[in-house]
């Protein structure tokens, strides 16, 4: 599975959606972007905003998202059940 998470340190929503993918034992690459220019400026080209939580998962993009959102993002994908 290629899953991405781009993450700001301190952000809520940000940890949220973390610990959600970690009890759901969903594997994703995080990306904080607040210590990483490339990382941010790779998080806008993709989703067109600057805001985080932003996950891409093979491509497609969910930005600016919460918990209850990514899970039905992800069942759609078949990511989940």
């Amino acid at each position: 599975m290629n899953l991405i998470i781009y993450t700001k340190s301190g952000c809520p929503w940000c940890r949220d959606v973390l610990d959600f993918l970690n009890e759901k034992k969903v594997a994703f690459e995080e990306r904080e972007v607040r210590g990483n220019k490339e990382w941010f400026d790779e998080m806008i080209t993709k989703s067109g905003q600057t805001k985080a939580p932003t996950l891409d998962f093979m491509g497609e993009i969910l930005a600016d998202t919460d918990r209850d959102a990514v899970e039905v993002w992800l069942k759609v994908k078949g990511v989940l059940e």
